[in-house]
């Protein structure tokens, strides 16, 4: 029975080689590109599992490609590993922001890194379209989980992949308390690697971009957050 299909987007040569010679031996498909531009014609004409895609590229960068993949409807679901030299806690952050899976820095253990593609893709469930049903209305404020649509007094507010997640798993259960590491586990999965910081600036961020709706978001001092219904 044949694995699942990775496609690794690096332009370091030997880098490049080094992930396909694990891959392929661990019996994964495997596809190549040394350019964003490439792997970005590569997600539309092939059935992909996963990507690897490395940070700095010539041309369109990796964060650039993170973004339209996970801007367009038909690549969204793709599981994206970014490998990359810089290690800075922006970058981790930029790379969740944008709705990456994991993030491997340089150098690194090709163990490793097949250890963490099987985790990814083990959490990776197939994801069931939402019905009109799920829709959630709050007084101004609409969250279309089928159309990945907020809407405040009908005027539609542009978030991350990663933040309409956040808004959506809390907003479903308003008043309930959630932990930073549970709000991670149900947006990327079990052990996810994170930080309590970056589960806040994805909470800096939603209340800023929804305006008077970001006081439904509440933190609870020493815990976490919930969303409240009424202020």
């Amino acid at each position: 029975m044949s694995k699942e299909r990775i496609l690794i987007v690096e332009d370091e040569e030997d880098i490049l080689e080094l992930v396909r010679y694990n891959l392929s031996r661990e019996g994964y498909q495997v596809l190549c590109t040394t350019s964003g531009e490439e792997a970005l014609k590569i997600t539309k004409s092939e059935s992909l599992n996963l990507i690897i895609l490395d940070l700095m590229l010539p041309g369109i960068d990796g964060l650039e490609v993170a973004k339209i993949l996970k801007n367009d409807s038909k690549t969204r679901d793709i599981p994206i590993i970014m490998l990359t030299a810089k290690g800075e806690e922006a970058d981790i952050v930029t790379g969740l922001e944008l709705g990456a899976d994991d993030y491997i820095t340089k150098p690194f253990s090709p163990r490793i890194l097949i250890a963490r593609i099987r985790a990814v893709l083990r959490r990776k469930k197939p994801i069931e379209p939402p019905d009109d049903t799920s829709v959630i209305q709050i007084n101004e404020l609409t969250i279309h989980p089928g159309r990945r649509e907020v809407l405040i007094k009908g005027e539609s507010v542009e978030l991350t992949y990663t933040e309409f997640q956040v808004l959506y798993y809390l907003a479903k259960r308003p008043g309930w308390v959630f932990t930073r590491f549970q709000i991670v586990d149900a947006v990327r999965g079990d052990d996810y690697p994170v930080t309590d910081r970056s589960v806040d600036v994805q909470i800096v961020g939603l209340r800023k971009k929804l305006g008077s709706c970001g006081k439904y978001i509440e933190t609870v001092r020493g815990v976490g957050y919930r969303f409240k219904e009424t202020v």
